[in-house]
C-alpha cells in the first residue's frame, strides 16, 4: 500500500470515528480494506449477447460481508469509459452521507479514477445489496450482496443455519441501457422485460446444493430493472426471519413477494424426498407474459439437476392479484422480543406513542415537461445538479437546489426541479406515499429505516391513522405502495445529512420520481461529529465545489 494512499485511510477513519482518542479505543471494532475494479463485460444470460457492468469480472459482485461495527474501506477503480457511483442500499451510513454513493451526495467517480469509500456499519445487521446509482447503470449490472452478521454476543432468534446463500433476483432486458434510454427519452415505457435472473444466470442455470436435513439461511434481493417478483422453492417451505435488517415474526410462506429494491432473509430445511432436483422459482408479478427465473435446488448425493423442463412449474397466476399482496405485505411483522444489532429488544422503541411533529405527502405522477414525458413528485421532476447536494449545501451555495414543502401544491404547473425537504433533527415524522397511477410503485429511503405503519386503497386521509399497526409494523429502508392506494411510513429523524428518497424502479427514477432530505439542527453553525462527520478528507470535488477557493475551504 503506498504512503499516500495509507495517509488517506488513516485520516478518514480518524474523521469517522470522530477523533484520536476514539480511533484508540477503536481496536473491537474491524477494519475490512477492499479494492474493487468496475469494468465492462459481455454476458449472455438469456442467450443474447449484451454489455454489462461488473465488479472485479463478476456478476454478481463479490460479497461485501461485514459484522455490527464493523468499518469497511473500499476502494473503486472504475475502468468505464463514463463516470460511475455505488450505493449501498439499505445500509444507514450512521453520521455519513458523505459516503451515500447517490449524485445528490458525492461527485462520481472519473473514468479511469478511483475513490476509496469510508463507512461504518454502526448498530446494524441484516441483509441488503450494492448497485450503481448514475443514470441507468444499475440495469446493466454491477450489483452485490452486502450481509451484516450480528456480534458473537448477541443472540439471532433462530438456531444457526447449516449454512447461507445470496440470492439476487431481478428482471432482465437483453437490450443494453442506451437502447433502454432511448425508449424513455422518446417518452415512451419501456417494454416487459426479457426474462428473470438468479445470481446473473438464465433459467436452470444457477445450482443450489443441499444436504438433507440441514437448514440454510438464503438471503434475498430484488435487484431488478423494475418488476416486482414472487419468489418460491418446490416442495418447501419458506420461513421468513428478517426483512432489511429486522428480524420477523416468524412465519411459514410458500412464496414471497419481492418488490424492486426490497430484500429478505429466509430459511429452508432440506426435509423433502431425496431427488435429482427441486425447482427454485422467481415468477414475475403484475405484468404479462408471465416470466420465470429457475434455478436448480440439487439434494448431495442425489445426482444431477433434471433436464430443463423436466418437472412443470406450478401455476401461480391467482398471485398476480394486488389485493393478495397486500395482504401478505400486512402480515410480515416485527419480532417485539429479540435482540438485534443491539441486546435490547427491537420492540423496546414504543413508535406507537410518539406524537409525531409533521406529515410529509408525497403524490407520485406522470407529466409532459418541456415537450418530454417525466415522472413528478408533488408535481416536481428531479432534475440532478452538476453540484452534489451535499456540498452545495456544505459550502453555502445558493441556486443548486430548491426547497420545498413535502405536500401537494394545488396550484403547481408539473415543472423540473432540485427538490430537498427541509427536516429537523430527531423529530419524528409521517412520510405518506400516494400512487394514483396503475402501477405499483417502491420507495426508498437512504439513512434511515421506517416502521410500515399502514397501506389501503383509494386517497390517504388523516383518518386513515384509526387503520395503522401501532404495535409490530415491519422496519425497513424499501416499501411498496399498490395502484391506486398509499402507503404510510413513521421514521425518527435521528441520522443528520442530505438523504436521497427515491423510486426503487430504474426508469421512473431515471424520469424524475425522486427527491432529498435535508435532515438537520437547522443552525449555520459546523456539526458536532457526534451528529454529524465532517467532509471526508478525500471528498471530490465537482461542479461549483471544483472552484480553487472552495477547494482550499
Amino acid at each position: 500500500m503506498d504512503a499516500e494512499r495509507l495517509a488517506v485511510i488513516l485520516a478518514t477513519t480518524l474523521v469517522l470515528l470522530g477523533s484520536s482518542k476514539h480511533y484508540t479505543a477503536d481496536a473491537e471494532n474491524r477494519h475490512v480494506f477492499l479494492d474493487w475494479e468496475v469494468s465492462y463485460a459481455v454476458r449472455s444470460p438469456l442467450g443474447v449477447a449484451r454489455r454489462v457492468i461488473t465488479i472485479d469480472g463478476r456478476l454478481p459482485g463479490p460479497l461485501l460481508n461485514l459484522t455490527t461495527n464493523d468499518v469497511a474501506h473500499i476502494n473503486v477503480v472504475n475502468t468505464l469509459d463514463e463516470p460511475f457511483l455505488l450505493t449501498w442500499n439499505g445500509l444507514q451510513m450512521r453520521r455519513n452521507s458523505w459516503n451515500d454513493g447517490v449524485a445528490g451526495t458525492n461527485c462520481a467517480i472519473p473514468p479511469g479514477e478511483n475513490w476509496t469509500y469510508v463507512f461504518q456499519a454502526k448498530d446494524e445487521v441484516g441483509s441488503f445489496f450494492y448497485r450503481p446509482s448514475l443514470g441507468l447503470h444499475a440495469a446493466a449490472g454491477g450489483h452485490g450482496p452486502i450481509r451484516v452478521n450480528n456480534r458473537p454476543v448477541i443472540a439471532v432468534p433462530f438456531a444457526q443455519p447449516n449454512s447461507e446463500f445470496d440470492v439476487l433476483i431481478g428482471d432482465w432486458y437483453n437490450m443494453d441501457v442506451k437502447e433502454m434510454k432511448g425508449y424513455l427519452d422518446r417518452g415512451r415505457d419501456l417494454p416487459s422485460p426479457d426474462g428473470i435472473l438468479i445470481n446473473g444466470l438464465g433459467p436452470y442455470a444457477a445450482d443450489f446444493t443441499f444436504k438433507p436435513g440441514r437448514t440454510y439461511r438464503l438471503r434475498v434481493s430484488n435487484v431488478g430493472t423494475r418488476t416486482s417478483l414472487s419468489f418460491r422453492i418446490q416442495g418447501h417451505k419458506l420461513l421468513l426471519v428478517e426483512t432489511e435488517g429486522t428480524y420477523t415474526l416468524q412465519k411459514h410462506y410458500a412464496s414471497l413477494d419481492v418488490h424492486p429494491g426490497q430484500s429478505l432473509s429466509v430459511l429452508v430445511t432440506a426435509d423433502q424426498p431425496p431427488k435429482p432436483s427441486y425447482y427454485m422459482v422467481v415468477s414475475s408479478l403484475f405484468v404479462e407474459p408471465e416470466l420465470f427465473g429457475v434455478a436448480n435446488v440439487l439434494y448431495a448425493g442425489s445426482g444431477g439437476p433434471q433436464p430443463p423442463g423436466a418437472a412443470p412449474l406450478e401455476d401461480l397466476s391467482s398471485h398476480n392479484g394486488y389485493n393478495r399482496s397486500m395482504e401478505q405485505a400486512r402480515t410480515v411483522r416485527m419480532n417485539l422480543t429479540c435482540g438485534a444489532a443491539r441486546p435490547n429488544p427491537q420492540g423496546s422503541f414504543h413508535y406507537g406513542q410518539i406524537n409525531m411533529s409533521r406529515t410529509l405527502l408525497l403524490r407520485n405522477d406522470e407529466a409532459g415537461i418541456g415537450g418530454r414525458r417525466r415522472c413528478t413528485v408533488n408535481g416536481v421532476s428531479f432534475a440532478v445538479a452538476a453540484t452534489p447536494l451535499k456540498l452545495a449545501d456544505h459550502f453555502d451555495m445558493v441556486g443548486v437546489f430548491v426547497v420545498i414543502s413535502g405536500r401537494p401544491e394545488k396550484r403547481r404547473q408539473p415543472s423540473l426541479g432540485t427538490a430537498v425537504i427541509d427536516a429537523r433533527y430527531r423529530d419524528f415524522v409521517q412520510i405518506v406515499f400516494e400512487n394514483r397511477l396503475p402501477s405499483l410503485q417502491t420507495w426508498h429511503l437512504d439513512g434511515y429505516s421506517f416502521f410500515v405503519a399502514g397501506m389501503g386503497w383509494g386517497t390517504w386521509s388523516p383518518d386513515a391513522r384509526s387503520t395503522y399497526n401501532l404495535v409490530d409494523a415491519i422496519y425497513r429502508s424499501t416499501v411498496q405502495v399498490y395502484p391506486s392506494a398509499w402507503t404510510a411510513v413513521l421514521v425518527s429523524l435521528d441520522n443528520e445529512g442530505m438523504w436521497n428518497l427515491r423510486s426503487q424502479s430504474l426508469d421512473r427514477r431515471y424520469l424524475g420520481q425522486e427527491i432529498y432530505m435535508r435532515v438537520s439542527q437547522g443552525s449555520s453553525e459546523v456539526p458536532d461529529p457526534r451528529d454529524e462527520l465532517p467532509m471526508p478528507p478525500n471528498a471530490l470535488l465537482c461542479g461549483k465545489a471544483k472552484s480553487s477557493k472552495i477547494g482550499q475551504a
